[in-house]
C-alpha cells in the first residue's frame, strides 16, 4: 500500500479515519496513536498501532501514514514525520 496522507486539522479528511476498534476519538502519539474511547470503554490503555481508513476499509500501520498540520509535517518528539 502507499504512503496514506492524513490532513489532521481537515476534519472531512480526518472524519474518515478510525481507530482498529471504529473510533474517532484518536490522536498521533510518539511511534504509535492512542484513542480516549479505547481508554476509557475497555480498560485499556488505549495505545494501538494501525488505522482504518472507512473509505477503503484498509489497515495502516504508524508508519505508513503521513500526518500533516498547517504548519507542516507533524512531528512526533522523536522527529521521524517529515524526515524522509
Amino acid at each position: 500500500m502507499s504512503r496514506q496522507v492524513i490532513e489532521l486539522d481537515d476534519e472531512v479528511d480526518r472524519w474518515k479515519w478510525v481507530c482498529p476498534k471504529g473510533h474517532r476519538s484518536w490522536e498521533p502519539t510518539n511511534h504509535h496513536f492512542w484513542c480516549a474511547k479505547c481508554a476509557s470503554h475497555y480498560e485499556a490503555d488505549g495505545v494501538f498501532h494501525q488505522l482504518r481508513n472507512l473509505a477503503t476499509g484498509d489497515l495502516y500501520e504508524r508508519d505508513e501514514v503521513e500526518l500533516q498540520t498547517p504548519a507542516g509535517p507533524y512531528s512526533d518528539r522523536f522527529g521521524q514525520e517529515g524526515s524522509a
